[in-house]
């Protein structure tokens, strides 16, 4: 009994570590991807440094550094934690395998006692024969066998817990030693994130120095933000008004029909009830294909691959201050590589292909739902195309002054806008 006790405790640590090791995995594996985008955007930076002046660029891709470093640092915490309730649970686990195995000692101490004892030939014979009746003498017979056999059983699981043991200790010491690595690494990116939190106010105040130059880069930058929107705007109202009147006309047309079937009929026309005016989703999920595309797009909200193959993201969803300046991004900036094909995320229909300010923007259409792609250096579909999930819609575009290569990503919830980070895979 005491040997199943065991055995169903090392099952439940088995499964314990199994399902840490699969978190530790993932966290591993998010702490590598962070690395890699850290290593990225430092490359850019250093290029960035070349230029001898603080540009908006290296604001940018400083913030970016700082952000990621920071998240990879909140990752290595969870590690950590990870790994402290390793430990913890391993501790418990030699401490009970001990306590077994020195039970285990015991008992087989006692059986040992005994059969010394009773070690002669003479001793069970006089034990057997000392039986009341013959089933008494069967009995003590066949305990005799038994006794040795279990015996040797004992000894069997002596040696299990021993090597059992043993190996959890092996687990707990490099575990241990994992932990320490963790650690030596977080208080290096501390001390990176340190160094580049000064250099950030440092490229401040070189800029500061520039004021001229930076609040024209700054208008240039806003009045192509404000001009995007517009764009969006203008496309997102046309798709709503375009499926009203659709709508409209097919009531129209089938109470039209419904009155010539009356007439002919010799009976009297229907009256028709004017239905209750439908919201903006109502009209543009009035089709059944509009209705499965929204929900398709919707049941695959964290599932949706990127819309570049490789990237970053610069520059989160929501409101931003750079230099006193207050902004709003709807949606993300995606830095990526030079001549990078910029993708959909999901199947749709093609709504809008527009010139804004020397770039090209894509819109798309899915049920209720849009997606918007920005900074686009030449295009490969055209309005009306139906394109699928993946499918190239151009190459990003990158700017020649900065050297910046990124496409602004958006998605829209009828006139919405959504964190696009919410809505994309891991990457």
């Amino acid at each position: 009994m005491k040997f199943l006790k065991a055995v169903f405790l090392i099952i439940i640590v088995l499964v314990a570590v199994d399902a840490h090791a699969q978190s530790s995995a993932e966290l591993k594996r998010r702490r590598d991807k962070l690395s890699e985008e850290l290593e990225q955007l430092n490359k850019d930076y250093q290029e960035t440094t070349n230029n001898k002046k603080a540009t908006l660029k290296q604001l940018s891709l400083l913030k970016a550094q700082i952000n990621i470093r920071e998240e990879k640092i909140n990752v290595i915490n969870s590690e950590v934690r990870n790994l402290d309730n390793q430990i913890s649970e391993s501790n418990n686990t030699v401490h009970s395998l001990q306590s077994q195995l020195d039970q285990l000692k015991k008992e087989y101490a006692a059986m040992i006692l005994f059969a010394y004892r009773n070690q002669s030939a003479y001793n069970k014979l006089m034990f057997v024969f000392a039986s009341k009746d013959f089933n008494q003498a069967y009995k003590r017979l066949k305990y005799l066998q038994q006794f040795g056999t279990y015996r040797e059983r004992q000894a069997g699981y002596i040696q299990g817990t021993q090597k059992e043991l043993h190996v959890k200790i092996n687990e707990l010491d490099k575990t241990k030693q994992e932990k320490n690595n963790l650690l030596v690494d977080q208080e290096k990116e501390k001390k990176t994130l340190g160094s580049e939190k000064e250099n950030q106010v440092k490229v401040v105040k070189d800029l500061s120095q520039h004021e001229g130059q930076l609040k024209q880069q700054q208008k240039d930058v806003q009045n192509k933000i404000a001009k995007t929107n517009r764009e969006i705007g203008a496309a997102i109202r046309r798709e709503i008004e375009e499926a009203q009147r659709k709508a409209e006309a097919e009531a129209k047309e089938a109470a039209r029909l419904a009155a010539l079937k009356a007439k002919a009929e010799n009976r009297p026309a229907p009256v028709v009830v004017k239905a209750a005016p439908k919201t903006s989703s109502g009209y543009l999920n009035a089709t059944p294909e509009a209705a499965r595309l929204s929900n398709d797009f919707l049941g695959n909200k964290g599932r949706l691959p990127w819309p570049v193959a490789n990237g970053v993201i610069t520059q989160g969803f929501g409101q931003y201050t750079s230099e006193g300046i207050r902004s709003e991004n709807t949606g993300v900036d995606i830095r990526t590589n030079a001549g990078s094909n910029v993708r959909a995320v999901f199947e749709g229909e093609v709504i809008r292909v527009v010139d804004v300010s020397g770039t090209y923007l894509v819109m798309i259409k899915h049920g209720e739902y849009f997606t918007v792609y920005g900074n686009l250096r030449s295009v490969s579909v055209a309005r009306g195309q139906k394109v699928s999930t993946k499918q190239s819609l151009g190459v990003v575009a990158t700017d020649p002054s900065t050297g910046e290569t990124e496409v602004n990503f958006d998605i829209y919830k009828v006139k919405d806008a959504q964190n696009p980070k919410l809505w994309l895979a891991p990457n």
